[in-house]
């Protein structure tokens, strides 16, 4: 399989701040990273929460910021007003399937629902080798750590193979983040060819 140079990041992230400073910083931090590296960062589209406070950031570098919003949520006035580009879809399904399309890369920061239910669902994707896209968990604060606590449950239990356990890496900055997943997406990826 062609290997391919990250150009696109999709980030899944919270539509609120969280109760800690850390959480902002980190997102904002992100923004800022990715925008001086030149690489375009697609999120949710909206200008509330972590998702606003990265695309503020990067926009404030000069880096390229593309919103995918569904309509309802755009008329709802959520939508990001200073953007590259705004993409509105019909449904979360949709939004959710542009999003993936137009990235090279994944990552997660803390959030609620709308954030895990894109992370898994990618991660899933992932495990069913529909893509090689590099994914990777913001663990700002150790949100995610009794997350992955109860992902090595489920291999413990059998529900997981310890091979997909694997399928993204887990930063505690910003700057490791970044520096993982240029590494994952240099490497040749032989872990589901095992399988």
């Amino acid at each position: 399989m062609m290997k391919h140079k990250i150009q696109a990041v999709a980030l899944f992230c919270g539509s609120r701040r969280g109760q800690h400073p850390e959480y902002s910083e980190a997102a904002a931090q992100l923004g800022r990273i990715l925008a001086k590296a030149n690489i375009e960062l697609v999120f949710g589209g909206g200008h509330i929460g972590l998702m606003g406070i990265a695309a503020d950031a990067a926009l404030a570098q000069g880096g390229k910021v593309t919103g995918v919003i569904p309509k309802h949520l755009r008329d709802l006035e959520l939508a990001h007003p200073k953007l590259d580009q705004l993409i509105l879809t019909q449904t979360m399904h949709e939004r959710k399937a542009v999003m993936a399309t137009r990235a090279d890369a994944f990552v997660a920061l803390p959030g609620g629902f709308g954030t895990c239910d894109e992370f898994f669902e990618i991660l899933t994707w992932r495990q069913l080798n529909l893509h090689q896209k590099p994914i990777a968990l913001l663990n700002t604060r150790e949100f995610f750590t009794p997350m992955l606590a109860w992902l090595d449950h489920m291999v413990v239990e059998g529900f997981i193979g310890s091979v997909h356990r694997g399928l993204f890496a887990v930063a505690n900055t910003p700057e490791s983040l970044w520096a993982m997943l240029e590494k994952q997406e240099s490497e040749t990826n032989q872990t589901l060819k095992n399988c």
